[in-house]
């Protein structure tokens, strides 16, 4: 097997995120036995001064892009297709308000070194419960129930979340990977060298980790 080195920068605020992620799985199943992917997952904030209480995300929405509520309805159906077709069900009425997920990174960093899957697991967590059920991602509670749905340590993320642990190495992470150019997620960065970037459907994705591992693009 072809060992492949995947870093994917997302922030669980991205509802494209939940489907880039839906997409890149299937593809490597796809490939199960050809490649053997080694997955890492990055922060980004897409709203790195949202302050505490969140905002409504049809306000939000029209603040930062411009667009009418009827524009964003679309898209929501739009999105609601796309997660359809990687096995993701996205909570009906939008994500209701959009919060800081600061904490949400420090606590992946946190997972990435509990273990083989540790992290992934959480990532899913955390997608469900802000996509899939318009939980309040700025609440401990909430947090820590997307721990314990991953099978982590409750108690230790708890000491992560009543200190500030991790917080300089997700500020880090989240610097390399501005200064690199990344400005939009999610962004699928393979062996360091190849970037496939937006929520990409399951072909796309099957198609670019076959070229790379087949050493058609070096």
């Amino acid at each position: 097997m072809t060992p492949l080195k995947i870093d994917f920068v997302s922030d669980i605020a991205c509802p494209w995120c939940a489907v880039g992620l839906g997409a890149l799985e299937k593809a490597l199943e796809r490939l199960d036995g050809q490649v053997q992917a080694d997955l890492h997952f990055q922060p980004f904030e897409l709203n790195p001064h949202m302050p505490p209480g969140g905002q409504d995300l049809g306000e939000h929405l029209t603040e930062k892009y411009g667009s009418t509520p009827e524009q964003q309805a679309q898209i929501r159906q739009t999105i609601a297709a796309r997660g359809a077709e990687v096995g993701f069900e996205f909570h009906p009425g939008g994500r209701g308000r959009v919060y800081n997920t600061f904490n949400a990174h420090r606590l992946l960093h946190w997972a990435e070194g509990q273990g083989a899957g540790a992290q992934h697991a959480l990532k899913k967590a955390f997608l469900q419960a802000y996509q899939g059920r318009a939980e309040c991602m700025e609440d401990p509670e909430v947090l820590l129930a997307g721990v314990a749905e991953a099978g982590l340590d409750v108690a230790a993320a708890r000491e992560v979340l009543s200190s500030d642990a991790h917080t300089a190495e997700v500020r880090e992470r989240q610097q390399f990977y501005t200064q690199a150019g990344i400005r939009s997620v999610p962004a699928v960065i393979i062996n360091d060298r190849h970037l496939i970037s937006g929520g990409q459907p399951v072909e796309v994705f099957e198609q670019a980790l076959r070229r790379i591992a087949s050493g058609e693009v070096s």
